[in-house]
Formats: C-alpha cells, sequence, structure tokens
C-alpha cells in the first residue's frame, strides 16, 4: 500500500476551484508547450493525473494522454470533463501500477513526487516512470526546492502564502525529511476558515538524480521554470528532464 494520503471526494470536488489561478490557459500555456514537445509524436503518461488539470488540455492539443492516479473521487472529477476512450485512465499508486505500451514521455507535475512519503517509493516512482519509457523517452518532475534557508534558527514553520483569502505554511521534520503543508481559506463573507493540511517528503535535485540513476535514467535538463529560465541557487522551484537511454 503506498504511503500517499487519499484525497477524499469533497477535496476532489473543490480542487478545481481551489487551483482556478493554476489551471487559467495563460498559466498552463507554458507547461503545456514544454510537455507537448518533449512529448513528440508519441503517447504522454500522466502520474498523478488528478481532475486532468495538466492531462486534459495537453490531450486537446493533440498529445495522447494515459493517466494514473490513486483518488478514484479525483478520477471521478476528471470523468465530467473527458470520457475513458478518449484519456484513459487506471486507478492506483504510481510507484507501482502499470499501464500498457510504451510511453515518449512521463510527466509528474506540481510537487507531487512529494505524496510519496518514503524514499523507497519515491525511487520505484523513477522505476515505474523508466520501466513505462520507450528508449530515448524522457521522465519530468516538477517540484520546489525545499525553503530551508528561509527557517530562523530554533524555528520549523515558513509561511508561503499570506493573502486576504489564504493563509499558507509549511512546518518541517529535518530528521525524517517530511513537510506539512497547512492551509486555512476563507469560506464566504462570514469570517469562517476551512482548514486542511497535507504531509509531503520533501526531496533535493541532486537527491532525484540519484533516484534517476538508479532507475536507469539520465539527466537531459534542470530549469527554473515551464519557460526555460535558468536554474540558480535562489530558484523556488526546478523542472527536471531525465531520459531513457535509446
Amino acid at each position: 500500500m503506498t504511503s500517499s494520503e487519499l484525497w477524499n471526494r469533497a477535496t476532489a470536488d473543490r480542487y478545481d476551484t481551489d487551483e482556478a489561478e493554476t489551471s487559467s490557459p495563460a498559466a498552463l500555456q507554458p507547461a503545456l508547450a514544454f510537455l507537448a514537445e518533449l512529448a513528440g509524436d508519441g503517447r504522454a503518461l500522466e502520474f498523478a493525473i488528478g481532475t486532468g488539470r495538466v492531462g486534459v488540455p495537453l490531450r486537446e492539443r493533440g498529445v495522447p494522454v494515459v493517466g494514473i492516479e490513486l483518488s478514484e473521487h479525483m478520477t471521478a472529477v476528471l470523468r465530467r470533463k473527458v470520457d475513458e476512450d478518449t484519456l484513459p485512465v487506471f486507478v492506483g499508486d504510481m510507484a507501482t501500477t502499470v499501464v500498457p505500451g510504451g510511453f515518449t514521455l512521463v510527466y509528474l507535475v506540481y510537487n507531487t513526487i512529494t505524496n510519496l512519503l518514503t524514499q523507497d517509493e519515491q525511487v520505484e516512482c523513477f522505476r515505474n516512470a523508466a520501466r513505462h519509457l520507450e528508449p530515448g523517452g524522457r521522465f519530468v518532475i516538477e517540484l520546489g526546492v525545499p525553503p530551508l534557508r528561509s527557517l530562523p534558527p530554533g524555528q520549523v514553520a515558513v509561511p508561503f502564502d499570506v493573502s486576504e483569502r489564504h493563509l499558507g505554511f509549511d512546518t518541517f521534520d529535518l530528521v525524517e525529511q517530511i513537510l506539512v503543508s497547512h492551509h486555512f481559506t476563507r469560506e464566504g463573507e462570514d469570517g469562517r476558515y476551512r482548514r486542511d493540511n497535507s504531509r509531503h517528503r520533501y526531496a533535493w535535485p541532486a537527491e532525484l538524480d540519484l533516484m534517476a540513476r538508479i532507475a536507469g535514467l539520465e539527466p537531459e535538463r534542470r530549469v527554473a521554470d515551464w519557460d526555460g529560465a535558468p536554474f540558480t541557487q535562489d530558484s523556488a522551484k526546478h523542472i527536471s528532464v531525465w531520459r531513457k537511454p535509446a
């Protein structure tokens, strides 16, 4: 059984609303262009496809997409947008679920590899990507850089969003390499807030490169965002590409 926390129906039903800002055509265009170029004329497999925030518009660009998703509730929301024949989804975890056929692209966006809470499972996720890739195919991960430089001495919490509608901060267990993401979201105009939290295992870019090597993948490219900005020591996140040798 995967260590990933399972998204329930209530969370799945409000996911697209909560992520409306990151799901607009303008926000998604750079990611879609990046992924479509790597997929080329082949098929793409999205690990943790969720409600299809990326997979559905990528399919609309002409890239055949298949998904793996642990939560049946998230898959049910995706099914409101597209049918099974157009975008097949296999319910299961991204570290071990195997789907038929080969792919030129496997991708995992929006920090989702951190849903796997152990290093062993994250390594298996890389191995599963390699298992599905055709020779010369690419595995892409979008992941934030752990903001540990922002931790004052003796503190374990870092805010990442302080706005009128939402307060978000992460707390860190530096020994176990686990962060808990806390969210307080305003609902309505009566002052009520919804509280949510989720656990994640953060990983460094160099650690992911070692996982890739274990899986037989070679590093090809690392940039700071979907537009291709250079990755530096000050980058808040990275888009990393590994290639399966031909």
